[in-house]
């Protein structure tokens, strides 16, 4: 039984005064009229109707019934109108996981241009460095970086690659010279920037071999955050793997120099994830078009920005028997 259909019928009937009336207004026959009211009261185990054959009256139970149908179905009315807006129109909160480092620098300007087209939607962000269960968490969409997504069930939009290389401080490079092929890192303090794409231990470098891998065996210093990370090379704590975005801000400045400029290191490609296609709400289908509009741009940009970033660092002090300290890892 459709309890709320039957509800609904109801109504029209003691608004109609007939079943026949209610009938024509609903598009149904008298008889599944009839059924409707018949089939309530079977439910309810109470006469909501006197009936005549000249006329109908509400009994004194059916005219509770009534008032508490006339509230209920304004509620159900309310809802349906609610969340059919919610198809058409961009509002309420959206939840949205990002990993810290592409969070930082391309999610949070793009949060802000978002709402200047979207001012009715609330946008509540969090960053951290794994991917979150969308289902149990209740995140709306969740921006990942991996080589390849696992079976999920998740509908994903691929939204481009990003990279890291290797840098140091000038300060750092002066001390201790500048590695020039990888195995010089063996002699060098390497840090360790801990994220669920890299591998614990391994450097993998992509240049003009291929890819080589370096195992750098214990390190003096690990971080979880990128932005950490690139405070500790630039102290001159070592040599240290960054994504493109923490990196360039600190190249640009001069604070950081780019080591083994023919590498690059975790090609990782950046997925938007969210539950589902189908009837999807209006601020997660202008979120996803969104960042499918401006996130592969500034990607792009980025990596034609590391290009000015090749040459050589030159200012290493000169050589000389006592000028050079060898760190090991």
């Amino acid at each position: 039984m459709d309890t709320l259909q039957n509800m609904r019928m109801y109504m029209r009937v003691v608004e109609a005064g007939s079943f026949t009336s209610a009938a024509q207004l609903s598009g149904a026959t008298i008889a599944q009229a009839s059924r409707a009211i018949s089939d309530l009261e079977s439910h309810l185990r109470t006469r909501l109707l006197n009936r005549t054959t000249r006329r109908l009256a509400m009994t004194e139970a059916g005219e509770r019934y009534y008032h508490r149908c006339e509230q209920i179905l304004a509620y159900v009315d309310e809802a349906e109108a609610e969340a059919e807006d919610a198809h058409a129109r961009p509002a309420g909160r959206l939840r949205v996981h990002a990993m810290t480092s592409i969070g930082q620098h391309y999610v949070v300007p793009m949060v802000a241009r978002y709402r200047q087209r979207f001012p009715t939607v609330n946008i509540e962000l969090t960053l951290a460095q794994r991917v979150p269960d969308l289902l149990d968490e209740g995140y709306d969409v969740a921006l990942v970086q991996a080589t390849e997504l696992p079976d999920s069930g998740l509908i994903s939009q691929r939204l481009g690659t990003a990279c890291s290389i290797a840098c140091a401080s000038p300060g750092y490079l002066e001390r201790y010279g500048q590695p020039k092929v990888l195995s010089d890192l063996a002699r060098h303090t390497c840090l360790q920037l801990i994220s669920p794409a890299a591998g614990a231990g391994v450097w993998r470098f992509d240049g003009p071999e291929g890819e080589e891998t370096v195992e750098l065996g214990q390190t003096k210093f690990t971080v979880n955050v990128a932005e950490a990370m690139a405070v500790a090379v630039r102290e001159g704590m070592g040599i240290g793997v960054l994504p493109t975005s923490s990196a360039l801000p600190h190249l640009r400045a001069g604070t950081l120099v780019r080591v083994f400029p023919e590498h690059t290191m975790q090609d990782l490609q950046i997925f938007a994830l969210y539950p589902s296609r189908k009837y999807l709400d209006a601020k997660i289908r202008t979120w996803v078009e969104f960042i499918r509009e401006e996130l592969p741009s500034a990607l792009l940009l980025d990596g034609a920005s590391l290009r000015q970033f090749v040459v050589p660092f030159q200012r290493v002090a000169e050589e000389s028997p006592g000028s050079r300290t060898s760190v090991r890892i």
